[in-house]
């Protein structure tokens, strides 16, 4: 795959409570110098990224309800709201996972469309659904994907990377085939070298997020 393309699906991924101004300073310039699809940081960030990557190609993604996705609907929404103010184009959000184990699935289809609704308000904001994989069972991922296409979500995304598991191949294939084609599915947590993100690719992925973005293109 040409170091380009694989770039342009890729979320520079900079989300360590204890990131400094100073690293996302350098996260912005490392997603710029290699054409990064977008940095994806958590909200406090959001508006400095904004201004360090304004009249380049790169868009600033956050995190919404990060990392537990225990807050109610209304603050996620609030949370989503307050990100776009602030210049962010692409929102990943962490569903409600006690509400999906308990089956309480109007909670989950009432979280993920409060803020669905909100980024409808501008054009092009993309949604991302945080399932996190490594706490669901197979039927589990596939409910939580299900409740995703209908509450509008445009990705499905297998895991933050703070529950004790990242992205497999099994799951981004599991989950590309309950979303069809019509619906993104990024695979996040874990993938460190270029021949995990080709996997992931392989699996039905079509982006990537990763704090190791610059040493994966440097494989190729």
């Amino acid at each position: 795959m040409e170091k380009s393309k694989l770039a342009g699906m890729i979320d520079h991924t900079l989300l360590k409570p204890q990131a400094t101004e100073a690293d996302i300073v350098q996260l912005c310039q490392e997603a710029k110098e290699n054409g990064f699809c977008s940095v994806c940081v958590n909200p406090a960030h959001v508006n400095a990224a904004r201004k360090l990557l304004t009249g380049t190609t790169v868009k600033v993604c956050t995190v919404i309800g990060f990392p537990l996705g225990a807050n109610t609907p209304e603050v996620k929404a609030f949370e989503a709201r307050d990100a776009m103010t602030k210049g962010a184009r692409e929102l990943d959000m962490v569903i409600n996972i006690g509400a999906l184990k308990h089956g309480d699935f109007e909670l989950v289809l009432r979280d993920i469309r409060g803020v669905a609704a909100e980024a409808r308000r501008e054009d092009g904001i993309i949604v991302k659904v945080i399932i996190e994989t490594a706490l669901l069972t197979e039927a589990e991922k596939v409910k939580a994907c299900e409740l995703a296409v209908e509450a509008g979500a445009d990705f499905v995304k297998t895991s933050t990377g703070f529950s004790g598991g990242g992205a497999t191949p099994e799951d981004v294939r599991l989950m590309r085939k309950t979303v069809g084609s019509g619906v993104g599915v990024k695979a996040s947590g874990g993938v460190k070298t270029l021949a995990d993100a080709l996997t992931m690719l392989e699996a039905g992925a079509n982006r990537i997020g990763a704090s190791a973005g610059v040493s994966i293109l440097a494989e190729i």
